[in-house]
């Protein structure tokens, strides 16, 4: 796909569709689209390494990826633990983004992988640029950090339904 054809994906009429730019009008959203990146990945491409460092929040246009998360603690010396878990998948459709996490957490490190079931193109948007314009349009800032939050409630109460669903089927398992 052309850099025009990716870009053309990015309008702010387009970006409205987001929940991240819910709320906002199409020329507040256009001080985003000045500064996104468009980025083409091929299927089976990792978009987002789990515990690698972090300094962007990504908006899926086009595609389906997969995000998963290591299933244990690190115990060995080496630190690596290939057993990862399959968590979610989304699609373009459903217009996600991910990577917020690495916006404001201290070490910036990412909290899943993100692979590219099919080929994909996604638009970033680096720390700097997107605090940027948050502070420099307050109103902007404002409206997009309730959208993240909004996101990431609804995603946290959804871990909390995981863990309960885990530790209660750990309970019925030491009972047994």
């Amino acid at each position: 796909m052309s850099a025009k054809i990716s870009q053309a994906l990015c309008t702010p009429e387009t970006l409205s569709r987001y929940e991240i730019f819910a709320g906002l009008k199409e020329e507040q959203i256009e001080q985003f689209c000045n500064r996104l990146q468009i980025i083409e990945f091929a299927e089976g491409d990792i978009i987002i390494q789990e515990g690698a460092i972090g300094n962007s929040i990504l908006i899926l246009i086009k595609g389906t990826v997969e995000i998963s998360q290591a299933l244990t603690l690190r115990t060995n010396v080496s630190g690596i633990d290939t057993r990862e878990k399959s968590i979610l998948k989304l699609s373009a459709e459903s217009r996600p983004f991910f990577g917020e996490m690495s916006l404001f957490s201290d070490d910036d490190r990412r909290t899943a992988t993100v692979k590219a079931i099919v080929a994909c193109t996604v638009a970033r948007i680096d720390k700097v640029d997107f605090f940027e314009i948050c502070n420099n349009h307050p109103e902007i800032g404002n409206l997009v950090m309730q959208n993240i939050a909004r996101v990431l409630c609804r995603r946290l109460k959804q871990a909390n339904q995981n863990v309960l669903k885990l530790t209660t089927a750990f309970s019925l398992l030491i009972e047994s």
